[in-house]
């Protein structure tokens, strides 16, 4: 019993090189993620932090400039606010919105921004679903048609859209320079990459829950309205967040295809900029008013955008 035991009780040799083989199989750590550990969480929150604020420092230096006067920021930079905080003053903000061109181009850019937005939303919704769950000749062919026009810039339409343009009028309606023809710019190049995401989207949906909504008697209708549409939330609340962001802050196509009656508030602004260095105390405003819309929207919406960047990464 003895001899057998001593047999099979293994030496030191084999103890060295098991430990030896144990530590070459081991996966070896970077040197970020090593430093990450040493730091520990909270340090990097502090680091994170840190970043933050300095991030927002234009943004602050811009909101503190809108409430000064036109003198004041001539005659230094923002930060002498901090020593001298009577120069903080309304006046240009009143100034502003006593503009009838400003208002003008901030409800010119609402009338843009919110058809540009739904119309996005629910044309893409619509076609998403068809896409994913519906089974129609040259599905497969639409589909990869709609991601290849992804990589289409938007400037190589701006020329034959401006002459397409131009040539429909009708009642005395003319599309070129209408709020109507930037709406329907937005909307034709915003599609393709709706249409991509939210059909990733919908393809995600468990196919045994569509088969009991349809042996229940729901119509595609009645699915989409009742069952995808309401699972699809996130991703359309993502999908609408990008959207009117991008529209909101468009000053290219609004330079081509926007005139002085339907301008929006980006190309009112550029048009200030010829004169930079004597109405400071008009674009600070106007640009601190246009940041401030967008960032609304956003933390209105925040929850549903987390939601659906999220989607799909876990299961």
């Amino acid at each position: 019993m003895s001899t057998a035991s001593a047999a099979e009780r293994p030496g030191p040799g084999a103890v060295g090189a098991d430990a030896g083989n144990g530590a070459a199989g081991a996966p070896r750590r970077s040197i970020a993620s090593r430093v990450v550990s040493r730091v520990g969480g909270g340090a990097v929150q502090v680091v994170l932090v840190l970043v933050a604020l300095f991030w927002l420092v234009p943004t602050f230096g811009l909101l503190v400039a809108s409430l000064r006067s036109n003198e004041d920021n001539a005659a230094g930079g923002w930060w002498q606010v901090f020593t001298e905080p009577s120069q903080l003053t309304v006046e240009s903000y009143s100034a502003l919105l006593d503009k009838p061109d400003f208002v003008d181009s901030f409800w010119n850019t609402v009338l843009i921004t919110v058809p540009s937005t739904l119309l996005v939303v629910v044309i893409a919704a619509l076609a998403a679903y068809a896409f994913a769950w519906l089974e129609f000749p040259g599905r497969d062919w639409l589909f990869l048609l709609v991601v290849a026009l992804l990589v289409v810039p938007v400037q190589v339409a701006l020329i034959p859209v401006a002459k397409l343009y131009g040539k429909i009028e009708f009642g005395g309606f003319q599309m070129f320079g209408s709020i109507t023809g930037v709406v329907l710019f937005h909307v034709a190049f915003g599609l393709p990459f709706a249409i991509f995401l939210l059909r990733n989207f919908f393809a995600g949906i468990p196919r045994d829950l569509l088969e009991a909504a349809r042996m229940d008697g729901g119509t595609e209708w009645t699915i989409f309205r009742r069952v995808v549409f309401p699972l699809g939330g996130p991703a359309i609340a993502s999908l609408g967040i990008f959207q009117f962001l991008w529209v909101w802050n468009d000053l290219l196509v609004a330079l081509v295809f926007a005139d002085t009656e339907s301008q929006p508030m980006t190309k009112w602004l550029q048009s200030q900029m010829r004169q930079f260095t004597g109405n400071i105390d008009i674009l600070a405003p106007g640009a601190f008013l246009s940041l401030v819309v967008p960032l609304a929207v956003f933390f209105a919406f925040q929850r549903y955008f987390v939601q659906g960047v999220l989607a799909g990464s876990v299961k």
